[in-house]
């Protein structure tokens, strides 16, 4: 079986078992995030189509990634090839108001750096 973070036990950076700690390890490992939103953002996707979509993602880390979210509920396959599950759509729309917060975040940054130059 895959090595996926469980909630109830210790994660990477935690050893109070919460089950946000164990979902925050998961996700954070890399290309995590960025899998499950191409796959909600695009659909479902063969692997070449999603390592395509991912850009610099190497197939043995989409391949590790995968596996990950498959064993943790996130991800499925089927005839159409990878995507989210229920429960990975439930964790896109969760990043959807971090996502509205970055993009205004990236404006005051971008805001600061031309106030900056003047």
């Amino acid at each position: 079986m895959t090595d996926i973070p469980i909630p109830g036990k210790a994660v990477r950076g935690s050893r109070s078992g919460a089950p946000i700690m164990a979902l925050f390890d998961l996700l954070g490992r890399r290309w995590a995030m960025g899998v499950v939103w191409t796959l909600s953002e695009q659909g479902p996707c063969t692997f070449r189509a999603l390592q395509e979509a991912c850009e610099s993602i190497s197939p043995a880390v989409l391949n590790a990634r995968l596996k990950e979210l498959r064993a943790a509920g996130f991800v499925t396959q089927g005839d159409g090839g990878y995507c989210v599950s229920p429960l990975g759509q439930e964790v896109y729309e969760a990043l959807l108001p971090l996502s509205k917060v970055s993009k205004v975040w990236a404006a005051r940054i971008e805001q600061s750096g031309s106030d900056a130059s003047e």
